[in-house]
């Protein structure tokens, strides 16, 4: 049997770590990672998935679903509650949600504070 490699952290670069960090902490109910800074934040996630936040002067952020600036990550979160709820619980934490909507009704595509995509669907 070949070695099997298991996901252990995913990093999205942004200008300030701990404002993602909370929109995701919020957004998630994850626990923030003690040693959490202005510089790298993080949250620890379900099965040991740890999600960081690190600092990049000058960030741009993805112009989805133009390619100017790449989205260079997507992530996808299922949620318990009506799809409606959650977006609207997500637009107040601090969401944006693109005009383009390519998945109809089975799913909602949103952009973090740093404008990295995402999407939402039913679990």
């Amino acid at each position: 049997m070949s070695p099997q490699m298991k996901l252990a952290a995913i990093t999205l670069d942004c200008p300030d770590p701990l404002a993602l960090a909370a929109f995701y902490q919020q957004a998630t109910g994850l626990e923030p990672h003690p040693k959490s800074d202005a510089d790298f934040a993080g949250l620890n996630g379900e099965h040991g998935l740890f999600i960081g936040f690190q600092r990049v002067d000058d960030h741009r952020a993805p112009s989805w679903p133009g390619q100017i600036v790449p989205q260079q990550l997507h992530i996808c979160f299922t949620v318990e509650e009506d799809l409606d709820e959650a977006e609207a619980r997500l637009l107040k934490l601090g969401a944006g949600k693109p005009d383009h909507q390519p998945h109809g009704d089975r799913a909602r595509v949103l952009t973090d504070p740093a404008g990295h995509p995402f999407c939402i669907s039913p679990r």
